[in-house]
């Protein structure tokens, strides 16, 4: 996957964290910020999205005012490593709307799943009757959030200051 990082410049770079803020502003507003018309960012916007440094607009739903208050980050270890083995597991995975991210990781385990559930009871018969009969699932490990410090979804964006 090519970077974006040399062809952003600083306005591209400040649209960006604009939009990671709110994505519903308008052009017009967000011209208040940025010295350009409006007819500018949305070319600008545009291009953004066909390079893939916006990937999508969408909104984020607070998980615990829609009643999933279990929020659980789930180590998994697999049977065996290969190819079939994790393709298999991903496209299991890809299946469960409860898993918010999956990421392969090194360490102790092969996996670490964000995984939201109503209560603990649901986790639970989330855990024994969906996640773990995935083929070649052998252990899983779960930690319960007590409480969130902090989540975000913007990414941060000093790096890019005077790039272009």
């Amino acid at each position: 996957m090519k970077s974006l990082v040399t062809s952003l410049d600083p306005l591209d770079v400040r649209l960006l964290a604009l939009l990671q803020e709110d994505a519903t502003r308008t052009h017009a507003r967000l011209s208040e910020d940025v010295p350009l018309s409006p007819s500018q960012i949305q070319r600008r916007v545009r291009r953004l999205e066909e390079q893939g440094a916006i990937a999508r607009t969408v909104a984020l739903l607070d998980a615990e005012r829609l009643g999933l208050g279990v929020v659980a980050f789930t180590s998994v270890m697999l049977e065996r490593h290969g190819e079939r083995v994790a393709e298999d597991f991903h496209a299991g995975v890809r299946r469960l709307p409860e898993v918010q991210e999956c990421h392969a990781v090194s360490g102790e385990a092969d996996y670490l799943l964000r995984i939201v559930a109503p209560d603990l009871r649901s986790f639970s018969d989330f855990l024994m009757h969906r996640l773990m009969p995935l083929r070649g699932v052998a252990n899983v490990k779960s930690n319960i959030v007590l409480e969130t410090v902090k989540t975000t979804s913007a990414l941060p964006l000093d790096h890019l200051a005077g790039k272009g």
